[in-house]
């Protein structure tokens, strides 16, 4: 036997050796076979300074250290977050590519546009939940309205007068502002952008006058003065905006809270779902990122890949009803 072996070159040997071990059951299977080893890269469909951006470069560094190796984040914006999804969908299933996208990437866009080039349920395997986000009414400083009442009074005195941004179109801060719009009984004008950093300087800037937006887009804004938080779109007030009421303190029912989820292309091995999973809860945990997540009005979740499956089902059955219901088309 020893004489055999002197004729089979080292590596071959050592790769014989760790196949028969591993099928024995000796060592485990990931001994041979480490993952990661080279970056991982997270594809966002939005430009740098929006919220999901935001608590990705939080994570990021954490995933980092955890697995050994760099997690890179890549910003690919356009179509309100389909050009990001579409690349992230045509990426190879090794766990190297991971998607992040909001609530609209994940459920509203497809519940409303019929021809997208990839198919969410079957092109992707769901990860985890990171976070949930309040979303906030934002309005120019200057506009003399300072309580839903009053913005509803002026829409209706001013039909077609009042122009809202987006981050684009089907995106959940469009959706957001159709279904306030529908719910207040009120006409707006949709101006849609590529991302919620140009969407929400715009209304800074007062070229339009609010958006619909997750707390941490708005929040230095509000901080410096150049927008006024109206209203909270959830069921209860936020511990970042404690004087500023719920939109449902004044039309009874209404609830609208935004998600951000990982997800990865479907066929990526399980075990690697598992392992980066684990460093997106584990990174959730650390003191320092709850104290930042919490800061920017984020709340961190971080379930399984089967509960965030079936969460993204609920969500895309959800929004297929409320934008049948409210007859809302893309502009």
């Amino acid at each position: 036997m020893k004489r055999i072996l002197n004729l089979i070159p080292l590596k071959l040997a050592v790769t014989c050796v760790l196949t028969v071990l591993v099928n024995w059951g000796a060592i485990p299977a990931a001994f041979a076979q480490t993952f990661p080893t080279r970056a991982i890269h997270i594809i966002i469909g939005f430009p740098p300074g929006g919220a999901i951006d935001t608590i990705a470069r939080v994570l990021a560094p954490k995933m980092a250290a955890d697995l050994g190796q760099s997690v890179v984040v890549e910003n690919k914006p356009g179509a309100g977050g389909v050009i990001g999804m579409q690349a992230a969908a045509r990426s190879e299933p090794d766990g190297y590519t991971i998607f992040m996208g909001t609530m609209g990437n994940f459920s509203i866009t497809p519940a409303i546009m019929k021809e997208l080039p990839y198919n969410v349920q079957k092109d992707f395997a769901p990860v985890t939940q990171v976070a949930s986000s309040g979303f906030v009414i934002y309005v120019n400083s200057q506009l003399p309205i300072k309580t839903v009442p009053e913005l509803i009074a002026y829409a209706k005195a001013n039909p077609g007068k009042l122009n809202f941004s987006s981050s684009g179109n089907a995106g959940l801060p469009h959706m957001a502002g159709e279904m306030f719009a529908s719910a207040a009984g009120i006409k707006m004008t949709h101006v849609p952008y590529k991302g919620s950093s140009p969407s929400v300087n715009d209304v800074v800037a007062g070229q339009v006058q609010l958006t619909f937006e997750a707390v941490a887009v708005g929040l230095p804004h509000v901080k410096s003065g150049r927008l006024r938080a109206l209203a909270t779109m959830g069921s209860q007030r936020l511990a970042v905006f404690p004087d500023v009421p719920t939109v449902a303190e004044t039309i009874p029912g209404f609830n609208l809270t935004n998600w951000f989820g990982m997800a990865v292309p479907a066929g990526t091995p399980a075990e690697r779902i598992v392992r980066i999973q684990k460093s997106v809860v584990d990174a959730l945990k650390q003191p320092d990122v709850l104290t930042t997540l919490q800061g920017l009005g984020v709340d961190p979740v971080g379930d399984t890949p089967a509960q965030f499956g079936a969460f993204i089902k609920e969500e895309l059955s959800r929004w297929q009803k409320v934008i049948a219901e409210g007859n809302i088309k893309l502009d």
